[in-house]
């Protein structure tokens, strides 16, 4: 029995942000509790080294998946407004083009990060221990990368469509199936590394196929025999995706140049940080749960011209984000040194990683408010001013004031540059969404709408 799909565009805005988004928030913590199993698998299976190389290569894979990721997000903006018009031939045809490009571009990324998965890791500076682990967990993961990207894809498919329940099961398939292949592989087939990188393609291979039989034959979703997408289909694919895809390059580069910095301290701060961002991904799952749930909601309303319900929209998500994000940032801040232990054991890297997370855990606010205001901002097809936004927020501000404060505090100045970018993003966000023109941005024409809706 396929689950229930939301309409937005009428009843409780509260409501059902709250309903819609307490399934995206399960999936994304199933998606976290995935990265943390690993890491304590590897982190005590294999050793400090092993949890570092999984954390770079971990930074590399979103690097070099990031621009599908960006063109995936674009997905939601353009089926959700497909679905808001009651748009359904134009939503078929949407997804088709979707499958195409994305299909195609997760392929070759594949191919070419399998290939230079070394140079990469060299030009980030890897310290020599951490070398050979990195370079074959990262192949490894480059090899099943089709996977990773296509359960993704079809719960980006599900949500612009209204359903935020059914990915919880494609998660929960494949992080249970990595709770068991992990220590399997790592220790009973004796392959290290390695096993823990096929457990993860393997969990994840399943989950992909178990997602599109269940999308096809239960939930309708209006798959079709892949074709050659029609020029008018393609141009919004790439007038939308283009600039949301490289939007995620520049959040993912940014990323990456900051790994470059935490790597110039060598392994053991390079270990303490990849178990502080298992930390901090835990307080920032409000924020990624509603900049998800927001676009879909304020997509739907946009397509349906309900601008009023869209401003509501994003007030609901503020409040929220608020409330949620401060209260897991207090928890957090207050049993770090204990949850940070769980990962690693050496005292200079426990210590790295209890101080970066006790200095950046109350200014996650800030940043829950940039993922809420531009998630509105995405929803209109505004995504040029989201790439613009995001190229200020990590190349203007999280890098620079990184590089700048570490040069000047040493390992210290890591926190306090990104906490500080934090603040000064937010206020950026605010005064683009107060007074930018994204409101303007048209993703479904009024021809294009109505020529797609006949049968």
């Amino acid at each position: 029995m396929a689950t229930k799909q939301y309409d937005f565009t009428e009843g409780s805005i509260m409501r059902k942000m709250v309903f819609y988004s307490a399934p995206i928030f399960l999936t994304n913590l199933l998606q976290t509790s995935y990265q943390i199993i690993d890491s304590l698998w590897v982190g005590n299976l294999i050793g400090d080294d092993a949890l570092g190389a999984t954390a770079l290569s971990g930074t590399v894979v979103f690097t070099v998946l990031s621009f599908i990721i960006g063109m995936n997000a674009a997905t939601l903006t353009v089926l959700s407004q497909r679905r808001g018009a009651n748009d359904e031939e134009g939503l078929k045809k949407s997804l088709n083009a979707f499958v195409i490009v994305l299909g195609s571009l997760a392929l070759l990324l594949g191919i070419v990060g399998f290939t230079f998965s070394g140079a990469i890791l060299s030009w980030l500076g890897t310290p020599e221990n951490i070398f050979p682990l990195a370079e074959r967990y990262l192949q490894i993961n480059f090899l099943g990368i089709l996977f990773l990207f296509g359960y993704n894809f079809i719960s980006t498919v599900l949500r612009a469509l209204g359903d935020s329940k059914t990915p919880v099961r494609f998660v929960l398939i494949a992080v249970v199936l990595n709770t068991i292949l992990d220590p399997i592989f790592i220790a009973g087939f004796d392959l290290g590394i390695e096993g823990a990188a096929y457990a993860t393609i393997g969990s994840q291979g399943v989950a992909f196929l178990y997602g599109l039989f269940y999308s096809i034959y239960k939930a309708g979703v209006p798959f079709e025999k892949p074709r050659m997408p029609e020029m008018m289909y393609m141009k919004t694919v790439f007038k939308t995706g283009f600039p949301s895809g490289l939007s995620m390059v520049v959040i993912s580069g940014g990323t990456l140049a900051i790994m470059s910095v935490v790597t110039s301290f060598g392994d053991s701060v390079v270990a303490g940080f990849g178990a502080a961002q298992r930390l901090d991904s835990l307080i920032m799952l409000p924020a990624m749960t509603l900049g998800t749930a927001v676009n879909s909601m304020a997509g739907q309303n946009i397509g349906a011209g309900q601008w009023a319900r869209v401003s509501s929209v994003a007030k609901s998500g503020l409040l929220l984000i608020f409330i949620v994000t401060l209260s897991i940032s207090a928890i957090v801040f207050v049993t770090a040194e204990h949850l940070v232990a769980l990962f690693v054991g050496e005292e200079s890297t426990v210590a790295f990683a209890t101080m970066y997370v006790q200095m950046i855990a109350f200014f996650y606010p800030f940043l829950g408010i940039n993922f809420v205001l531009n998630g509105v901002v995405r929803s209109s097809g505004a995504m040029m001013q989201v790439f613009v936004l995001n190229l200020i927020s990590f190349w203007v501000l999280r890098f620079p004031l990184t590089y700048l404060f570490a040069s000047f505090y040493g390992e210290m100045g890591i926190p306090i540059g990104m906490a500080l970018s934090f603040i000064l993003s937010s206020l950026i966000a605010i005064g683009y969404y107060l007074f930018g023109k994204w409101r303007e941005v048209k993703v479904i024409d009024e021809g294009e709408a109505d020529s797609g809706v006949t049968s």
